[in-house]
């Protein structure tokens, strides 16, 4: 109940109040709000409500309270006006115009499913039995009704340090310095998220490791000093503290003082940090102005020097930063719904942060991979950080792929003339040759980088069709202008990019929404309808029968999708087991023999196979070893998961086909069954099945990253005990004794089956997804027949009386996206 209701009403009187949904009124008793709390109440901008009946009020209600909308219409128009004129100011008129179209849309349509539901819940309240298919139509209406009404576009910026990855975001955002950058030196130490919300100040949000996940990590930091400390005096082939140990020092001088490096773990539990950490583990900073921001949030995010000796509070808990969130006030340039997140390019020590680097950049569904000019002709960091992107591809959302090369301004144009035997002749200016190497290099790296696409990828990817896999820019030249204009320097060309994907995501989520809620609506309007049909007559038709037989084709359909996936799985294997010395000898042998290695093995041992540091390139033992078997996997694994239209090959290409021999069969049924041609409950089932079968997508994007990483895991999981085994050494030649020790675990493991196992256990997770899909199929299939059943009980009735709303609603569903409203001729 709203505050205006409970000063209105005695206390102990039985309450009836207002629900404005932009259509008729209706009441609720008491029970029923306590049911609803929390649920939405007086819409914004309601208006009077008249007596029963004047309005297509809801039957059975005597009267409605009215209220002074004076009291409340003009603030909130003021705030709705004010948000509309800055949500979509980042785009183009035209785009503007079809966004606050779809919105329009789509607010309306949570307004009449909200109406629906909650009189589906008064109807429960007031009758001791629940009619069959209540509890399926309930959770349908309620799960679109607090579905939220955009998925952000995540943006990943994916480089190593120094790439230029906060300067772009700074140059995109329109801020010079408002992350932090600083020349060669390491900056951002942690994921950034930025985006614009509707709030008035500039904010940030840094999230905290929980105390738990900080004391995973102290123990093994303090697990790596102090073995290292016993070694150093003894090993010979040392010579002083490599980076890991280096790392390792410096985050326990940070947080606990100088000296803390030298503490056993049980120490350092009894002492109190030196940074004041929040309960909450989430530290929120304002400002009026971005400056006024950065400077508060810069010394959370930038790295630190081993010889920085700071005493601010701030740089004293930067170990323990999980990662930060920016929202910006109502930006004109990066549209509400866009998240750019400025990703560290190699993970991290910690178990948790790293855990989140890899989600993080499997939810992105756009990566950037950043290289500099002068890196961008390759490196292994370079081309790690490539693939990557394109396993993000394979496990994540990821669905476009962009190489960005940043600081282009960068030439010496003597040089560059000389190195391309041009002399004077062409080339007149330094933006000219500047220009002239942009395409060059845009040519060259789109051909290579395809190329790479198209090994790991289907031929006919949606990642391959992108007009644009390389874009050239110069945050530097977007602010001074000195060689290039603002458009060469490509910025805007980004920020048009993002605002179309976003635009593109906007129309495909709206359009599937009102279609879902339009079948259901279908549904409701049945109750009230002349036309009827009994269980009998489904029954005779073969629905039932006709469903479960195509079941059983839909999985023998699925398991031979799934078998393209055994040849290449087996070959894999063969692969990996005569390569995996090989292998592993590239990842534990250096050229420059042990020196500053020693703790980063031990440290990769502590992880069971994995080291990320903020400064080398990302070890993994278990990704190396099972390498093989995904360069075998990687085109029939994409293939199988595929995204856009659907090829035969692909899982959803199967799916969509048991829906299109389903709605022919609906069709057939309804014929004979009496239905007409414009039939209601022919019209929802054909929409529900659409909707219960569009709702696998997301269950299989879930599944899909656990069955692509489980030969990782497999292998992971069977090293274990040896990385243990060889973390425990220490003493005299420690580094080569522990690679001894990693060298027999495998060959042990791989003399047992190793990659056999990780071949079984990649089988078993995809039996998992068959069951699982079948089954949803058939729960939710069998429920809605049940459903769409005629109710004798007539717990409907009052429901179906209010179909007049309804009608409305598809008259206007009809005039915003007329080929989803329903199908043609189909009249409410």
């Amino acid at each position: 109940m709203c505050c205006v209701d409970a000063a209105l009403l005695a206390p102990g009187t039985e309450t009836k109040t207002v629900w404005d949904f932009g259509g008729p009124a209706f009441c609720f008793s008491c029970s029923v709000q306590q049911h609803l709390a929390g649920f939405p109440k007086l819409a914004e901008g309601a208006t009077e409500v008249t007596r029963n009946g004047r309005n297509g009020g809801f039957g059975g209600c005597d009267t409605t309270l009215r209220f002074d909308c004076h009291l409340f219409k003009e603030p909130v128009k003021k705030r709705r006006r004010s948000h509309r004129d800055w949500q979509f100011q980042a785009f183009p008129s035209a785009e503007q115009s079809a966004l606050k179209e779809y919105e329009k849309l789509e607010c309306r349509t949570r307004r009449v499913l909200s109406n629906t539901y909650q009189k589906l819940i008064q109807s429960v309240f007031l009758d001791d039995s629940i009619p069959s298919g209540l509890k399926y139509l309930t959770n349908r209406l309620l799960a679109l009704i607090e579905k939220p009404p955009l998925e952000p576009v995540y943006v990943g910026f994916l480089g190593i340090t120094g790439a230029g990855k906060s300067s772009l975001i700074n140059a995109l955002i329109q801020q010079a310095m408002f992350l932090p950058v600083s020349g060669e030196s390491v900056c951002t130490s942690c994921i950034v998220q930025v985006s614009s919300g509707c709030c008035e100040q500039y904010e940030a949000r840094i999230h905290l490791l929980s105390d738990q996940e900080w004391k995973a990590e102290l123990k093994d930091l303090t697990k790596l000093l102090h073995r290292a400390e016993r070694s150093w005096e003894e090993e010979a082939d040392t010579c002083g503290r490599d980076e890991a140990a280096e790392e390792a020092a410096q985050k326990l001088q940070m947080v606990y003082g100088h000296g803390a490096e030298r503490r056993p773990y049980e120490d350092l539990l009894r002492v109190k940090p030196r940074g004041r950490i929040p309960t909450s583990r989430i530290i929120t900073l304002k400002a009026e102005e971005a400056g006024e921001l950065s400077v508060k949030l810069d010394p959370y995010i930038r790295t630190q020097g081993r010889d920085w000796d700071g005493e601010s509070a701030e740089t004293q808990i930067w170990p323990l930063i999980k990662y930060v969130e920016v929202i910006l006030p109502k930006s004109a340039l990066i549209p509400e719904g866009v998240v750019l997140v400025d990703i560290p390019g190699t993970g991290d020590f910690n178990s948790k942060r790293d855990e989140m680097w890899k989600k993080t950049i499997d939810k992105c569904s756009v990566i950037w991979v950043i290289s500099d000019i002068e890196r961008v002709s390759g490196g292994k960091a370079h081309e790690d950080l490539l693939s990557e992107s394109i396993k993000a591809c394979q496990r994540g959302f990821c669905r476009d792929i962009a190489l960005v090369v940043t600081k282009t301004d960068k030439l010496r144009l003597q040089e560059y003339l000389r190195e391309r035997k041009m002399g004077n002749q062409a080339i007149q200016s330094q933006r000219e040759a500047v220009l002239q190497r942009n395409e060059i290099i845009k040519l060259q790296r789109n051909r290579i980088l395809k190329e790479k696409l198209k090994r790991k990828l289907p031929a006919d990817s949606k990642v391959l069709e992108a007009p644009d896999l390389v874009y050239t820019v110069s945050a530097h030249e977007y602010w001074q202008q000195a060689i290039l204009t603002e458009e060469e320097s490509e910025i805007p060309k980004l920020r048009e990019y993002i605002r179309k994907r976003l635009l593109d995501k906007k129309r495909r989520l709206v359009t599937k929404y009102v279609t879902e809620a339009f079948g259901l609506l279908l549904l409701t309007d049945t109750f009230n309808s002349e036309e009827s049909l009994l269980t009998e007559q489904l029954n005779m038709g073969g629905l039932r029968q006709f469903v479960e037989e195509k079941l059983e084709l839909l999985e023998k359909a699925i398991e031979q999708c799934f078998a393209r996936m055994e040849q290449p799985l087996q070959t894999g294997v063969q692969a990996a087991r005569t390569s995996y010395r090989r292998n592993l000898g590239a990842c534990l042998v250096r050229s420059r023999g042990n020196q500053g290695f020693h703790q980063t093995l031990k440290a990769v041992c502590l992880k069971n196979g994995v080291y990320a540091s903020r400064t080398l390139a990302r070890i993994d033992l278990n990704e190396a070893l099972s390498q093989p078997i995904y360069d075998q996997i990687d085109p029939v694994f994409g293939g199988i998961f595929r995204d856009g239209k659907p090829a035969a090959p692909a899982l959803m290409q199967h799916i969509d086909a048991f829906k299109h021999s389903l709605e022919e069969r609906m069709a057939e049924v309804g014929v004979r069954g009496g239905w007409k041609h414009d039939g209601y409950k022919r019209s929802f089932l054909i929409q529900e099945i659409s909707a219960i079968l569009g709702g696998l997508e997301s269950h299989i994007l879930r599944r899909k990253r656990k069955i692509y990483e489980s030969v990782t895991s497999s292998i992971q999981n069977d090293l274990k005990p040896c990385y243990e085994e060889a973390a425990q050494i220490t003493g005299r030649k420690a580094c080569e004794r522990m690679k001894d020790a990693i060298r027999r675990g495998v060959e042990r493991q791989v003399a047992e089956g190793m990659f056999e196992r990780a071949q079984e256990r990649m089988w078993h997770q995809f039996r998992q997804l068959k069951h699982g899909i079948t089954e949803k199929v058939k729960a939710s299939i069998t429920t809605m027949l049940t459903l769409a059943a005629p109710q004798e009980d007539g717990l409907y009735k009052e429901l179906a009386d209010n179909a007049q709303l309804r009608r409305g609603m598809q008259d206007f569903l009809l005039r915003m996206s007329p080929s989803k409203a329903g199908p043609h001729g189909t009249k409410l």
